[in-house]
């Protein structure tokens, strides 16, 4: 095939995909958006007409009370210790079962989607909803947000562990098993050297994650600045609300900046 004629044949799409079932997929798509925009009640003119009210409120917020930072130091180093807790017991809790969790380690077809689906309730709750949970259970402070922070990403890392799993070379793994090495030195020597490298770049993601999450944690009682956010807020003391809202922007920024530095490291150590 020359150049001349696959280039026609790019141009003028086949009978099975030609125009018309793209035309039947770009309506399917915009009577998706339509019916969605009516159910979230989507309404520009409504944002349009409250944008006056939105500048209102961030003027009460300037200048920032930046007295009010010596009150943020200890909630702020509580929600890095909040995020520090719950990303270490979500890996503890994910790494012992993600193996039962990736299909060409699963001892059968019923444990694997069995801790799937396990994976898909921890993750599809969300955060603030089992902070409600602990705090009921455990009372306020920062442990509940400490809880639900684990719970929620061993959901989350559990997947992405199963899924790296499954994506090794089995050579390594078929070798093991031919000199009858058994699923505990399978896994010591045949999957950990292809995945750990993948585990902690996402484990230091999860944590970025968490940190973001945990500043609004506070906000139903699981302690972090998320408290003070919300209590500024409760007393109109918006000014001490942007301090806070500086304060969060900061700690996530750094967070990110080491994360993505730490991710780079490991990266080029693994080359």
């Amino acid at each position: 095939m020359n150049i001349g004629s696959y280039t026609l044949l790019v141009a003028r799409p086949s009978g099975r995909f030609g125009w018309g079932p793209r035309a039947l997929a770009g309506v399917a798509m915009a009577a998706v958006l339509w019916w969605a925009a009516q159910g979230a009640q989507v309404s520009f003119g409504e944002l349009a007409k409250g944008l006056p009210w939105i500048g209102d409120f961030l003027s009460r917020m300037f200048p920032p009370n930046f007295a009010f930072l010596e009150k943020l130091v200890q909630p702020a180093i509580e929600t890095v210790q909040i995020a520090i807790w719950g990303t270490l017991l979500a890996t503890l809790l994910a790494v012992p079962v993600c193996f039962l969790a990736a299909r060409n380690l699963a001892p059968n077809a019923f444990v694997f989607h069995a801790m799937r689906q396990v994976f898909n309730v921890t993750r599809g709750v969300n955060e603030i909803i089992l902070a409600l949970v602990f705090v009921a259970a455990v009372g306020l402070g920062p442990f509940p947000g400490v809880l639900a922070l684990a719970v929620h990403g061993a959901g989350m890392l559990g997947k992405f562990f199963s899924e790296s799993i499954e994506e090794i070379d089995q050579g390594p793994i078929e070798a093991l098993r031919s000199t009858g090495a058994g699923p505990i030195q399978t896994i010591i020597f045949g999957v950990l050297p292809q995945v750990i490298t993948a585990w902690i770049a996402v484990v230091l993601y999860r944590f970025e994650t968490n940190l973001r999450q945990a500043t609004v944690l506070g906000m139903v009682g699981a302690g972090g600045i998320g408290f003070e956010l919300v209590g500024s807020m409760k007393l109109f003391q918006y000014q001490d609300t942007a301090t806070c809202i500086l304060v969060i922007i900061a700690m996530v920024m750094v967070a990110d900046y080491v994360s993505t530095r730490l991710r780079a490291w490991i990266q080029k150590g693994a080359r």
